[in-house]
């Protein structure tokens, strides 16, 4: 690969969570050290800077898509492959990032393009738990929606457990294991952005 086709390559990470402390916003900031140490592009935003209202047919039909969708919409459209760190609740995934992709799932823009912005890069997908399951049941939530919505989905991902005791003070992974596995995800996805660019 490249120097020059490896700068060129745009990666998006979007933690499920805005809570203070999140330990998905940790692993989120651990996974953009190491695609920047891959050589990488990368951006991280927050779903905090795209407020959604709760998806609903009547409210779409009424006031059509929201901005901020369209606006979320255009951020995925600009990178190359996205990576979506979600926590679990209720062994599924959380609201804000369920909605999210609620939204995206109905922004036509242009006019017969629904769904494109799933269709045209790979996505990746992670989870952190303080339990011993590390989030395997959002991630397998995660994976049959994004699937639904003709998404590519990379085969590796991250479960994080005990993400508690995770980290260490500069938000990067402890174990060798977790950053073995969290390299091993990263290197799939540019692999595949790269061949889909």
């Amino acid at each position: 690969m490249s120097d020059r086709a490896m700068s060129a390559l745009k990666i998006l990470v979007i933690p499920g969570s805005t809570r203070a402390g999140s330990h998905n916003v940790r692993l989120a900031a651990a996974a953009t050290y190491q695609f920047v140490q891959a050589g990488a592009d990368v951006t991280r935003i927050s779903l905090a800077d795209f407020p959604l209202p709760i998806y609903e047919a009547d409210v779409e039909t009424r006031s059509g898509v929201p901005r901020e969708a369209l606006d979320l919409k255009r951020m995925i459209a600009a990178h190359d492959g996205v990576l979506l760190v979600t926590p679990e609740y209720n062994a599924s995934v959380p609201p804000l990032l369920s909605n999210a992709l609620a939204w995206l799932s109905r922004v036509d823009e242009p006019p017969g393009s629904r769904g494109a912005v799933f269709r045209s890069r790979p996505f990746a997908i992670a989870a952190a738990s303080e339990n011993r399951f590390g989030g395997v049941r959002a991630l397998a939530a995660l994976r049959l929606m994004l699937t639904a919505c003709n998404a590519t989905v990379i085969p590796s991902q991250l479960a994080l457990a005990f993400a508690d005791k995770a980290y260490n003070d500069m938000d990067r992974l402890r174990q060798p294991a977790d950053v073995g596995a969290l390299d091993a995800l990263v290197r799939q996805l540019i692999d595949l952005a790269q061949h889909t660019m």
